[in-house]
């Protein structure tokens, strides 16, 4: 099953997009979080999940190029735009990128939408548990996970994707 598009709000700009326009033709895996209902805080159940897949992530990545070169870890919060501090976000969700390093602030979303469409009801999600979705780069779902199974998912990517 494909990964259907759904409206959310993008954190750095409030821009209102669909979460599947992000999802650009270029080779890359996608790895969508979904944040449980303790958000992506300091603390948080997903900044531990962003702690345990950074390594995941920077595996797969070019010696000396992009960490989200191969694998692009998106977030989708259920807090409004306004309650996200972006220096709070963990830093697999702003990485820095390009041949000036230049920080990336567009990786993580708002379900409060300016249209009450909300994500999590779309898609099925649980608000109290969230989910990780990893989507393949021709935008099939490849795997649901729940956010405690950090060593499966590790050994998912480790299937094909060679170590730098």
């Amino acid at each position: 099953m494909r990964l259907h598009s759904a409206p959310v709000l993008r954190v750095a700009d409030a821009k209102p997009m669909h979460l599947g326009h992000v999802h650009t033709a270029d080779g890359r895996w996608r790895i969508y979080l979904f944040a449980p209902a303790d958000g992506l805080g300091p603390g948080s159940r997903a900044a531990a999940w962003c702690d345990a897949v950074a390594p995941i992530v920077a595996r797969s990545a070019p010696a000396g190029g992009d960490l989200d070169a191969v694998v692009d870890v998106r977030a989708v919060t259920q807090a409004s735009w306004q309650d996200l501090e972006v220096g709070d976000v963990p830093p697999l969700l702003r990485p820095t990128t390009g041949r000036l390093g230049l920080t990336d602030y567009e990786k993580v979303f708002s379900s409060v939408t300016p249209t009450g469409d909300d994500v999590y009801d779309l898609r099925g999600v649980s608000r109290e548990e969230g989910a990780v979705v990893v989507v393949r780069p021709d935008q099939y779902v490849a795997h649901v996970l729940p956010l405690d199974a950090t060593d499966e998912l590790g050994e998912f990517f480790a299937r094909f994707t060679t170590q730098r």
